[in-house]
């Protein structure tokens, strides 16, 4: 039988796990704040909308799990992730499933693991330990509890007591399915995010493509910076119509620099006719992102930036399948000198908030955690991706909290594009913070009642204030 112990993630040391039972107790029921994520808003817009087959849910769109799966030698087409070229992909759900459950033992002790047997018991009440023989049972359980009304994902939006959801959506997006929820009468809070990088970053897939739709969405001919400019304030001022409160951007370091107008046309027009270098595009997004920034302080959207990521690594893989295909890798990093001549200009502004990411943990005592204790306009966002873990928590606390303090954090955003997880990547947040703050009131750093009022906020308050969700 599965069954999940009570003091999961707790403290070893009775006196320890005895307060962090306390403390989680008091914050296990608030409400989820997801302020930054991947669900795909179709998902919601439409009520009468599922979540598909246990091989949709769980496998074909999670990287976490093909990637662990292809690191073993198992085909992407096998597990039902379509190539570029049109081949051969497995269509069969009951066929892919098999293959996740035979191998199912490889995710022993990572948070995907920890994710999915979670989900399994809580959400379907699945008592058996997934492995190969008992993998068509569980996917007779699963596709029969999936057709229910109740596994909706409406429903289980409120279900899992989400407050507000943003999802991330390019600069490009006309939104349809946010304005479909708005004309809706549901009254789920879901929101969008601006996100330009596919316009913005010269060296995007398709960008000459994305300019033209860009084009299409402002109703500006994007032919010049200027006009690049002029279009990309106009899709900010439409997101923040449709309800968004943030942007994200995305580069592979947090390099900034100010370029002149004539410098900035310069490479424009360079990109426009294919000829732009990469020192041209590492230049240009550096000076976009200064230009973000100014505009996150003219029309108040709260700016994220996740640096670090060596995008698609594994070049034959990228070519026949697509980007975010398991083969994103983390980089060391930069932020003191790279990130100084957006400081230099906006750092001091409190009419700007940015938040940080990192892959480089190097870089969280170091770096981060002094700059966000510092200028007005950082917080430190959560761990991300490799390290939205509990171990990767627990360093986080251990190297940003001591310098920062957490009220220069942005508590937890789950960042997921796996729906049904939203409630297990939270609950787990919310136990090593638990554990966490047990410690220092174990240790007499801070007293029982300041932790209480410390691990709300963490849970809750932190990610409303920091996303102007108020």
């Amino acid at each position: 039988m599965t069954s999940l112990a009570p003091d999961r993630y707790f403290d070893p040391d009775p006196t320890v796990r005895k307060l962090a039972r306390t403390l989680y107790d008091s914050i296990a029921d608030l409400p989820i704040i997801s302020p930054h994520g991947h669900v795909d808003p179709a998902l919601l817009a439409d009520e009468n909308a599922t979540l598909g087959s246990p091989a949709d849910l769980f496998i074909i769109p999670d990287h976490y799990v093909f990637r662990m799966l292809y690191s073993q030698g198992i085909a992407l087409e096998a597990v039902g992730v379509k190539p570029n070229d049109d081949g051969w992909v497995e269509t069969d759900q009951r066929k892919i499933w098999q293959i996740f459950a035979d191998h199912f033992y490889l995710f022993r002790g990572t948070p995907t693991g920890a994710w999915i047997n979670e989900e399994l018991v809580t959400l379907f009440d699945i008592q058996q330990p997934l492995n190969g023989e008992n993998a068509q049972a569980i996917y007779d359980q699963l596709e029969e509890k999936l057709a229910q009304p109740a596994f909706r994902p409406r429903a289980l939006f409120e279900r899992f007591n989400v407050e507000v959801l943003c999802t991330t959506d390019a600069a490009t997006d006309t939104l349809p399915h946010h304005r479909k929820l708005q004309a809706s009468d549901w009254q789920g809070n879901i929101r969008p995010t601006f996100r330009p990088d596919s316009v913005v970053n010269l060296e995007f897939d398709n960008w000459h493509e994305n300019i033209d739709l860009l084009s299409e969405a402002s109703g500006i001919t994007v032919h010049s910076y200027t006009t690049l400019i002029d279009a990309l304030q106009e899709r900010r001022s439409y997101f923040k119509e449709m309800g968004a409160t943030a942007t994200d951007h995305a580069a592979l370091t947090p390099f900034t620099v100010s370029l002149s107008p004539l410098e900035a046309e310069a490479i424009f027009q360079r990109a426009l006719k294919g000829e732009a270098t990469p020192h041209d595009t590492e230049r240009f997004t550096g000076h976009m992102l200064l230009q973000m920034a100014r505009m996150s302080i003219e029309d108040g959207l709260v700016m994220q930036l996740h640096p670090g990521s060596f995008r698609n690594h594994n070049d034959a893989l990228y070519r026949r399948f697509g980007r975010d295909k398991g083969a994103d890798i983390p980089i060391a990093v930069d932020y003191t000198h790279k990130l100084r001549p957006l400081l230099d200009l906006y750092g001091n502004d409190d009419r700007l908030t940015l938040i940080l990411f990192t892959l480089d943990e190097t870089a969280y005592g170091r770096e981060m955690a002094p700059l966000a204790g510092h200028y007005p306009s950082l917080l430190l966002g959560p761990p991300w991706w490799f390290y939205d873990s509990l171990n990767g928590m627990n360093r986080y606390f251990d190297l940003v909290m001591e310098t920062a303090g957490i009220y220069n954090t942005a508590g937890f955003n789950d960042d997921t594009r796996a729906f049904a997880s939203i409630p297990v990547r939270h609950d787990l947040w919310r136990r090593a913070s638990a554990n966490w703050l047990a410690g220092l009131v174990a240790r007499h750093i801070v007293g029982e009642e300041e932790a209480h009022e410390m691990a709300r906020a963490m849970a809750y308050e932190l990610p409303k204030r920091a996303y102007r969700l108020e």
